[in-house]
């Protein structure tokens, strides 16, 4: 006997277009540049990849122009002389950034890319020694991190397979149980160096209890750091108040800073002022004050600064501080809540047509994305953007990622999204 396929969508578009004109925070997406859909019945694409990277703000263009022009216009004097002073351009993002983490300002510093931030990070707080010399990653960890931390072991003359640690959900689910990681850290985590998880798991989408896993790292005595590549400008995040000795996280994903955008980091305050941490140092990690006398000895900052190693690279900066004013404006309190409207809205549709959803259905564990199981992810994904105007991320073999970003989604995109899925769903 065949087994039926999915349902047919039950909610309409008419029904989606009321709920997008009765939201309490309308969209923004007349600010940024939507991708044409490449027919039918909407001009726009149904975008969903912007936890991959992120569309293009209508303000971008201008801003990196305006920086173009003073270059044009004054050469080297706009490190001091132009409209943002470049010699000081990654302060502009300092504020900002703070309150997108939850950070105080002096805790926080834009610069290089996640990957480059992480190992900067391990410079410091990774300090094997003794039997104290383990890292502990989630095993579904983005790659870039497993990379990391296994280059990290080697550079202290370890061996990758007995240093790095991987924690597996239980068999038979998908997600790590937060009590699952506390247990290990008390049973083993004596022998923990530093525990570095994702704050929202790329592949699936679950958000971490990164208060609780903090304090049980903590604990053990081990140093905490986290990678928020999928959780900065996706959920709330107290960085300051839970205690995590770091942070990095990327700007081009639901940051929209454009590809390979300059990334950001947070160094806990009970850090930033003990200038006798070990670090790896580059001009632009000594005092502003004294930078230009060109002496050989280092003074650090008492801030985040003091990991800086190059001056900003200010045409890379420019969108990021764009993105961060948007946040700004908006607010994460009101950007979360609009989140959890669309991606509920998107589980309920999703779970008419018999989607094989992977993210918790909680919404309280998880951020912006729906992680769908589907067969020939990567096919699929091309069918969904090819035939149907909508746009997903393949994570190969089988998962199909939905990101509805708060600041342009919509409701209608939600709509199409599980239209379209169905389509694919029923073919195959």
């Amino acid at each position: 006997m065949s087994t039926p396929g999915p349902a047919p969508v039950t909610a309409g578009a008419d029904e989606a277009r009321r709920l997008d004109a009765a939201d309490p925070l309308p969209t923004l997406r007349g600010e940024f540049l939507v991708p044409p859909a490449p027919g039918g019945a909407y001009a726009e694409a149904a975008y969903f990849a912007g936890n991959s990277l992120g569309l293009q703000p209508r303000a971008t263009a201008d801003r990196i122009a305006a920086e173009l022009a003073d270059w044009a216009r004054l050469g080297v004097e706009g490190h001091t002389q132009g409209r943002r002073p470049w010699v000081d351009y990654h302060e502009l993002l300092r504020e900002p950034a703070a309150r997108l983490v939850g950070a105080l300002p002096h805790e926080v510093v834009a610069m290089n890319t996640l990957t480059v931030n992480l190992h900067l990070m391990m410079a410091t707080f990774y300090r094997p020694a003794g039997e104290r010399t383990r890292i502990v990653i989630e095993d579904t960890a983005f790659p870039s991190d497993s990379y990391a931390v296994a280059s990290q072991a080697v550079h202290h003359g370890l061996d990758p397979a007995a240093t790095v640690v991987r924690l597996r959900p239980r068999d038979g689910e998908e997600h790590l149980r937060t009590e699952d990681v506390r247990a290990f850290l008390e049973r083993e985590g004596r022998t923990v160096a530093l525990l570095l998880l994702g704050g929202v798991n790329y592949l699936t989408g679950q958000l971490m209890d990164m208060e609780a896993i903090t304090a049980a790292g903590r604990a053990a005595g081990a140093a905490v750091g986290w990678d928020l590549a999928h959780a900065a400008g996706n959920v709330p995040l107290r960085l300051h108040d839970w205690g995590a000795d770091f942070a990095a996280w990327c700007t081009y994903k639901y940051l929209n800073g454009g590809p390979g955008s300059v990334a950001g980091c947070f160094v806990h305050e009970r850090h930033v002022r003990d200038a006798a941490l070990p670090r790896l140092s580059g001009w632009w990690g000594t005092e502003r004050a004294g930078r230009f006398a060109m002496a050989p000895d280092i003074a650090p900052p008492p801030t985040a600064d003091a990991w800086q190693l190059s001056n900003p690279p200010i045409l890379a900066l420019a969108p990021v501080l764009v993105s961060y004013e948007i946040f700004d404006r908006v607010g994460m309190p009101a950007l979360r809540a609009k989140s959890e409207r669309l991606t509920g809205h998107l589980a309920r549709r999703f779970a008419e047509i018999g989607a094989d959803v992977v993210t918790p259905a909680d919404p309280a564990r998880r951020g912006a994305q729906l992680s769908v199981r589907v067969a020939g992810a990567g096919a699929a994904a091309e069918r969904l953007a090819r035939e149907h105007g909508v746009i997903a991320d393949a994570r190969e073999p089988d998962i199909v990622r939905f990101a509805p970003a708060p600041l342009y989604s919509t409701f209608l995109d939600c709509h199409r999204a599980a239209e379209a899925l169905a389509a694919v769903l029923r073919e195959k």
